[in-house]
């Protein structure tokens, strides 16, 4: 029995932030930090950061959708960004930090758009949610430092979330 695996690739601020939420989860193969939605081939962390890319810090990650479905991945992602920020994520800003969801299939666009839709009609917000639904662009894999960041320097990566102000925003509105 050959295993279907899938992509889904998201992107939710810094990389390193959105890798441990997704990791090591059932039906989870991998998840790697890179670059995507740009305009230029083969970017470095450098030419990101800058801005003058055009990509995003994304999450890709390869899963088994007949163990972990595409919908439980959308579930996990909201809860780690503000939906409602488009200028970055916390403290981390420009168009680089952005949110978006990057579709691979059909079926994932639908079930994005759909998990978007959910939060708007929730009402959990009082800004517009401006998380972008876009289709998958070609994805470049990250500096081997930045993979699996929080496992490689734990100190540096709990101090990085505090300063960041993410874990105080998702505690105050997901939670």
């Amino acid at each position: 029995m050959s295993e279907r695996l899938e992509l889904a690739t998201f992107a939710g601020g810094c990389f390193w932030c959105m890798v441990q939420p997704f990791d090591e989860l059932p039906g989870i193969i991998k998840v790697e930090s890179g670059y995507s939605g740009g305009h230029i081939e083969n970017p470095t962390y450098e030419d990101v950061k800058s801005q003058k890319s055009g990509h995003y810090e994304v999450v890709q990650i390869t899963f088994n959708p007949e163990i972990f479905e595409y919908q439980k991945l959308l579930d996990l992602y909201w809860p780690q960004i503000d939906p409602t920020d488009d200028g970055g994520q916390f403290h981390d800003r420009g168009d680089s930090y952005r949110a978006a969801i990057f579709y691979h299939t059909e079926e994932q666009r639908i079930l994005a758009e759909a998990s978007k839709q959910a939060i708007i009609d929730s009402g959990r917000f009082k800004k517009p949610i401006v998380t972008q639904i876009l289709p998958a662009a070609p994805f470049y894999r990250a500096e081997e430092y930045h993979q699996d960041f929080y496992k490689k320097k734990p100190s540096e990566y709990k101090e990085d979330r505090v300063k960041s102000g993410r874990d105080e925003f998702i505690q105050a509105n997901w939670k």
